[in-house]
């Protein structure tokens, strides 16, 4: 799939676009707000829909070059696992106050 046509390009960019609205606009699953981050969603759908064939294999329905159902698991994996990291990265370097950090707690003796 590295000398693709035009067609199977645009096929891969569709799917792209299709999950990666998906994800942003009807799941609200994103990392960050706004058009840049639909965008970022867009090409790594892309990327996920390009490599999916050659991860997932060869198989169902094919249309130029292009095998559907691998490509539509690959963008959402790609998109999915970019969120995913984001929001664990956050999680990790998010920096904790020493209210955050709750002290242990002893009863009175009676």
């Amino acid at each position: 799939m590295i000398g693709m046509s035009f067609l199977s390009f645009l096929i891969l960019l569709g799917i792209g676009v299709i999950v990666a609205a998906v994800y942003h606009f009807v799941l609200r699953y994103r990392f960050l707000d706004g058009f840049d981050s639909f965008f970022a969603k867009v090409v790594l759908g892309w990327l996920g829909a390009w490599l999916g064939s050659p991860v997932f294999g060869y198989w169902w329905y094919k249309f130029e070059n292009v095998y559907i159902v691998p490509a539509i698991l690959g963008s959402i994996t790609v998109i999915l696992l970019n969120v995913v990291t984001w929001k664990a990265l956050t999680k990790v370097f998010a920096p904790r106050t020493a209210a955050d950090k709750s002290a242990p707690q002893y009863k009175a003796a009676a």
